[in-house]
């Protein structure tokens, strides 16, 4: 699958995702780059991006690395969702790369570095999750 071809069902299946303007950059088996463009509607106090925004980016780039890897598995769903702030990100755009640590027949095992586009070698948050497949037809 391209990177169009995973956004598509990305968008189709989450509306959510176009509210966040999240997009998918690049994916390749197991892999996905993401971003979340900044939007001053993601800052807390502070001035620093919600953790709601950067778990939402961290989750839908876990299924987008999924998607990439097993096709069209719309029908999985995050059954665990691990994260750990790091550093505070800077009011800039969020990017993710996500692996697919294990890819099993029910489940699905990721890691996801989330970065702030001025500085991607700092790590913001570190993330770590799982995602249910569905049964294989």
């Amino acid at each position: 699958m391209s990177a169009g071809d995973v956004q598509e069902l990305i968008e189709g299946g989450l509306p959510m995702a176009s509210d966040l303007d999240f997009r998918v950059e690049s994916v390749a088996p197991g892999f996905a780059r993401t971003r979340i463009p900044f939007s001053s509607s993601h800052l807390r106090p502070g001035g620093t991006l919600s953790g709601p925004v950067q778990m939402a980016l961290a989750d839908a780039s876990m299924y987008a690395a999924i998607l990439a890897s097993s096709g069209k598995a719309e029908m999985a769903v995050t059954s665990n969702l691990n994260i750990n702030f790091l550093k505070k990100p800077a009011p800039t755009d969020l990017v993710a790369e996500a692996v697919v640590l294990k890819h099993g027949r029910r489940l699905a095992f990721c890691e996801v570095r989330v970065m702030s586009d001025d500085d991607p070698q700092a790590i913001v948050a570190h993330v770590t999750g799982s995602y249910a497949l569905p049964p294989q037809q």
